[in-house]
């Protein structure tokens, strides 16, 4: 446990360097000794002292700030800065007027000096009183007090504390003292009558059975449309907004119906071909084309291979992707089952090759979920397109009724 004794003593080993104060408040501090000075061959000998790091290890205590400074001389010299510690009095006054005042409290908590403390705890001329051990007998300060002055005021710009601390109290006895006072203060400040909006005890409230939740309101049917975007040189892309906007409102209410994400986990190719899904390629417009365009040079795919698999994923989602694109060697029951039955549907002898089974322009392709895809192409050709619906009857999954 820190005692307010302990607290009312502080060593610095090490102070920012430089001896030239960075805020108003430091800067006041040097005024108020180089005021005491017609020499300013001295003070300029102490800034120079301070800014080569001769003076060592500061101690402050309530009204004193001691520390060797080392001069021309082997040993350096004791100095110290004497500055009057203010009574209890004063301390209780100036407490209260902090206590009251939310800005200056804010900014001493943020470690600057509140303007408003400005006159009582900075020194003015002549409250500052070096002393050094040196044998200047000179008018002072001598160059190593103004050297301790400089450092002093460095180590201000830093925690203005230490001068609270020189003017006779601690920083946790201090911020404990504004802490009650505070609290003390806003209490006063609370108003004694009844609120005007109802109330009950907290007991009585937690001891009544809750009514039920009312029914979340149903979702939209649909994602709406984006708004228009302008077509101003110096805006982002229209259409990439729009893309945006579109696809973030369409994930958000699949998200808000089922509770997942559909681009979660994605890879860049399938959420490309996600994006490409919404536009058909029959009759695309001109800013689909761009769109299109756009996602194949991303992929490093043509926009033909796009255009495939935007199908498949209209076909079958993630799935359909996968039919599309990821051959795959089945085990034999479900293809035992499904050319005699194909067969015997009149759909002719169908060929098979790992998960494909093909006749002609026809083809259906097994995914790994179970479920059959159809596949067409121009005869002599072999440039297969997703059709239809998929199902787990291979038959079904030919019948032109299945188609999208």
């Amino acid at each position: 446990m820190i005692t307010a004794r302990d607290d009312r003593r502080r060593t610095f080993d090490s102070v920012p360097p430089g001896a030239d104060p960075a805020t108003w408040w430091g800067r006041a501090w040097t005024e108020a000794l180089e005021q005491l000075s017609r020499d300013s061959a001295r003070l300029a000998r102490g800034r120079d002292y301070a800014a080569s790091g001769q003076v060592d290890a500061i101690t402050v205590t309530p009204g004193r700030i001691v520390a060797y400074v080392r001069g021309s001389r082997p040993r350096p010299y004791r100095t110290e800065l004497a500055l009057t510690a203010l009574t209890d009095g004063e301390w209780s006054d100036l407490l209260a007027g902090l206590a009251a005042d939310p800005a200056a409290l804010a900014a001493l908590v943020e470690r600057e000096v509140p303007r408003s403390l400005a006159e009582r705890i900075l020194p003015g001329p002549g409250d500052l009183l070096p002393h050094c051990s040196c044998p200047d007998t000179g008018r002072p300060p001598c160059k190593h007090a103004a050297a301790l002055c400089y450092r002093t005021a460095r180590l201000l710009d830093q925690d203005p504390f230490v001068l609270l601390l020189l003017r006779g109290r601690g920083e946790r006895e201090l911020l404990e003292e504004l802490t009650r006072l505070n609290a003390a203060h806003a209490a006063r400040e609370q108003p004694a009558s009844t609120p005007d909006f109802p109330g009950i005890p907290a007991r009585t409230a937690l001891s009544r059975a809750l009514a039920p939740l009312p029914a979340p309101p149903a979702p939209p049917t649909t994602a709406g449309a984006p708004p228009a975007y302008p077509g101003d040189p110096a805006a982002p892309d229209p259409l990439a907004l729009d893309q945006l906007a579109t696809d973030a409102a369409a994930r958000a209410l699949a998200l808000l119906c089922t509770g997942e994400d559909p681009s979660a986990g994605l890879t860049l190719w399938q959420d490309a071909v996600r994006l490409a899904s919404a536009h058909p390629t029959s009759g695309l417009t001109a800013t689909a084309r761009r769109l299109y365009r756009d996602l194949a040079h991303a992929t490093g795919r043509t926009t033909t291979d796009l255009a495939r698999a935007a199908a498949a994923w209209r076909q079958g989602g993630p799935a359909g992707l996968a039919a599309l694109d990821e051959p795959w060697d089945p085990p034999a029951g479900p293809f035992d089952r499904a050319r005699p039955a194909l067969l015997a549907a009149g759909h002719g002898p169908f060929r098979p090759h790992r998960n494909h089974l093909t006749a002609a322009t026809r083809q259906l392709r097994l995914g790994r979920d179970g479920l059959w895809y159809a596949y067409e192409s121009r005869p002599s050709e072999s440039d297969w397109w997703p059709t239809g619906t998929p199902s787990p009857d291979p038959i079904r999954a030919l019948s032109p009724a299945a188609g999208p």
